[in-house]
């Protein structure tokens, strides 16, 4: 009997599931690794971001207080971090992770403002007053800077 041994990557599956089985298998993959490296910050904020992706955001927030305590001078990750709590309901937190962020230097705006994944804290007045307090100490740090 002459019979070829099966390889998986033969196996012919509808692009959908395919797909899923990919993306779980990258989530086991880097949850592997961090447990392996649980300070890599590579490992984590690939992980953070598979987390997004598939909506599981409870994990996401967690991997993302890991990062702000790992680096807590990076203002991405505070960003980062605003977005999960928003994602999940946590106003005060998420206004405070945001109001970090901006005092370390975050200053992408428009993404901000175009960003779904703070839509909850955008409801809430605080999130404009900040926004309002950024923009005119960016514009006044410009001035200054022209001057």
């Amino acid at each position: 009997m002459n019979r070829r041994s099966w390889n998986w990557k033969e196996a012919n599956l509808p692009s959908k599931l395919a797909e899923d089985l990919a993306r779980r298998f990258e989530v086991e993959f880097y949850e592997a690794a961090l447990a392996a490296e649980p300070a890599s910050l590579d490992i984590l904020v690939a992980l953070g971001d598979l987390y997004a992706q598939e909506g599981l955001h409870e994990k996401g927030l967690q991997i993302d207080q890991r990062l702000v305590e790992i680096r807590p001078s990076e203002p991405k990750y505070f960003y980062n971090l605003a977005c999960s709590h928003s994602l999940l309901g946590h106003i005060d937190p998420g206004l405070q992770a945001l109001s970090r962020a901006f005092q370390l230097g975050y200053n992408k705006i428009e993404q901000l403002s175009a960003d779904p994944d703070l839509e909850n804290l955008k409801k809430d007045e605080r999130f404009h007053r900040l926004l309002q307090e950024v923009s005119k100490k960016q514009r006044s740090e410009g001035k200054t800077a022209r001057e």
